[in-house]
């Protein structure tokens, strides 16, 4: 395993977060690296990455979470029970030496709407920091909290300047999914 051991966060309330880490772990894949990208709440077979993750034998995808909207203001039980058990494995992946880069797609978004909670996470990360041997991390999503950003080695915020969905142009697959 290559030593990269980075904690990256792509945040913000712009269109890419997802997309750039997307992009990382092609390029990590195209340098033999192992990458497994792990969605919290998202369960679907839409997204491209899915059917391209069958063509990627070092990048391995799991999806934790369901078909169907979160509802970020009073989240279904179900939803803390999938990203609670998808955090539990999450820390396995991350740990297990198995991987050079672990994608947590998503994640911020499940710790502002309390699916996760962000002391556990940024004590989580504040250990893997003192990890010896560890995978680069990579945490995507908007609302990341400022726990998490002062922990992280790179921030990236993606800002809206102007956007197609606001003139009418609906999601695309292949360019949103």
């Amino acid at each position: 395993m290559t030593n990269l051991g980075l904690i990256q966060v792509y945040t913000g309330n712009g269109k890419g977060k997802t997309t750039a880490s997307l992009g990382l772990a092609l390029r990590a894949t195209g340098h033999n690296l192992k990458v497994c990208m792990i969605q919290f709440m998202k369960e679907s077979d839409a997204y491209g990455e899915v059917h391209a993750s069958k063509y990627l034998p070092n990048f391995t995808l799991i999806q934790v979470g369901r078909n169907d909207f979160v509802n970020l203001a009073d989240p279904d039980q179900i939803d803390v029970d999938l990203a609670q058990k998808g955090w539990q494995k999450a820390k396995a992946i991350i740990t297990s030496g198995e991987y050079d880069i672990v994608i947590l797609d998503e994640i911020n978004v499940a710790i502002a709407c309390k699916l996760l909670d962000v002391n556990e996470v940024s004590a989580f990360l504040m250990r893997f920091k003192a990890l010896p041997k560890k995978p680069e991390l990579i945490l995507t999503g908007r609302y990341a909290p400022q726990q998490i950003i002062d922990i992280a080695d790179l921030v990236t915020e993606m800002q809206e300047i102007r956007h197609y969905y606001n003139g009418g142009t609906e999601s695309r697959a292949g360019a949103e999914y």
